[in-house]
């Protein structure tokens, strides 16, 4: 596969890749309103539905709106709207990842979620939101190109689960049971691994000397002032 036949492929997987944890939420959702019966390991998030909430919220919104901001011929198009799209990201990336970070700390966690587990989301969630904060920071100074690195590296991180969920049939599929608990963490780790490879890469792509700005970057240019990021 040609590195131009991989860049536009990739753009294109995204709202698949998004669809898991958008789904994810809203069966949750569904179940904290009280529609569907309470799924495996539910009965925490009922003790406290207020921060899985507003996670399913910010998971939604960054997954599904993020994934247009990758499309070039999209960004090309609808240059204002592309601006329009990344104020909104940022916020409600920010509040999936900090919500994250919250649940993994204070939730009472079932014993196979702890230990390693741990450790890798709350890696990924530092990262996630550290990495908009720092591409929110670049594009007020107009750096558009680190703004652009530091976007793609934290929809990377936020798309975890989507990865997560293919590593998982993987292992389904070839052991027949599931994954134990260190084996359980490390697909975790790995699935946000491969995520974040995949991001270098795309960042990486783009030749010295090539433009970088303007609406044909994820998250948006600048154009005029740098309130318009």
């Amino acid at each position: 596969m040609t590195p131009t036949k991989a860049g536009r492929l990739i753009p294109a997987g995204l709202p698949v890749l998004s669809a898991v944890p958008v789904l994810a939420g809203a069966a949750r959702a569904a179940e904290l309103a009280g529609g569907a019966a309470i799924l495996p390991d539910g009965a925490r998030f009922h003790a406290d539905p207020v921060p899985v909430m507003l996670h399913i919220v910010g998971v939604t919104v960054y997954s599904v709106l993020g994934a247009f901001q990758f499309a070039p011929g999209f960004r090309r198009r609808r240059p204002a709207w592309h601006r329009a799209a990344g104020r909104v990201l940022v916020p409600c990336g920010l509040l999936a990842a900090l919500t994250g970070l919250w649940m993994t700390l204070f939730s009472d966690l079932p014993a196979d979620d702890t230990g390693l587990l741990t450790v890798f989301r709350l890696a990924a969630g530092t990262a996630m939101a550290g990495s908009l904060a720092l591409g929110f920071a670049a594009i007020l100074r107009r750096d558009v190109a680190r703004h652009r690195a530091w976007m793609i590296r934290a929809y990377a991180l936020g798309m975890g689960a989507g990865t997560q969920a293919v590593l998982f049939a993987v292992w389904y599929a070839a052991t027949g049971g599931d994954a134990h608990t260190v084996a359980r963490a490390l697909l975790h780790g790995l699935a946000w691994g491969i995520n974040l490879a995949v991001a270098e890469w795309a960042i990486r792509r783009t030749a010295p000397g090539q433009p970088v700005g303007g609406a044909d970057q994820p998250f948006g240019g600048v154009k005029g002032s740098a309130a318009d990021s």
